[in-house]
């Protein structure tokens, strides 16, 4: 049996993702795939409750680097009981954030050293790479506007204007070191338009599929 495809899809809070996904979930279904749609932190059970740990606004402070340990963590349980035996069945894996979410708000964001953050990505997947990331991209001030309307924010939705200024640079800049891995979606505008991008990229894996 052929070995699903790995698909991530990355940006700041609000700009779509959940909504994209569901979309690029019925893409893949209406080639024929399989589909599983996890997330990250999250994705199994005890990924779960670390992503509770993490976004709850806890009494007591969380450190850069508890947070950056706490999301490989989950990641780690995500990768080995749900993502890899998903890809090992054939199943396509849409999982709503991964490392370069690691790269970008750790590193970027938080400023913690992007070498050990690799060194964590090697420890954690080694090789297993996304054949597609997907980064829907906007102003910070555009997901800010769409995730007030959401109501509460999270702790990590909470962060200054200028955090998730950095964050989306350390995403452009992550694109820009792999353009034939990334797709950067003008996230800004209407659906239809955000959409019509993400059916046209999908449309070279799905090419790429058939060779």
């Amino acid at each position: 049996m052929a070995r699903g495809k790995f698909i991530t899809v990355e940006g700041g809070d609000g700009v779509g993702k959940s909504t994209n996904i569901r979309f690029l979930s019925e893409l893949i279904e209406a080639r024929g795939f399989a589909v599983q749609l996890t997330r990250e932190p999250g994705g199994t059970p005890l990924a779960e409750r670390i992503r509770t740990l993490l976004l709850e606004h806890g009494e007591e402070p969380l450190p850069d680097t508890a947070e950056l340990l706490l999301f490989f963590a989950a990641r780690a349980l995500n990768l080995n009981n749900r993502i890899k035996p998903a890809l090992a069945a054939g199943d396509w894996v849409v999982c709503d954030r991964f490392t370069d979410a690691s790269r970008a708000y750790q590193g970027a964001g938080r400023g913690l050293d992007q070498d050990k953050i690799e060194i964590l990505a090697e420890w954690v997947h080694g090789d297993l790479q996304p054949e597609l990331t997907i980064l829907l991209d906007a102003p910070p001030s555009v997901g800010f506007d769409r995730a007030e309307k959401r109501g509460s924010a999270d702790r990590l939705e909470s962060e200054q204007a200028s955090f998730y200024k950095r964050v989306r640079a350390g995403y452009l800049a992550l694109a820009a070191a792999e353009p034939a891995r990334f797709a950067v979606i003008d996230a800004s505008g209407e659906l239809a338009g955000v959409q019509r991008q993400i059916s046209s990229a999908m449309d070279r894996l799905f090419a790429d599929n058939q060779n």
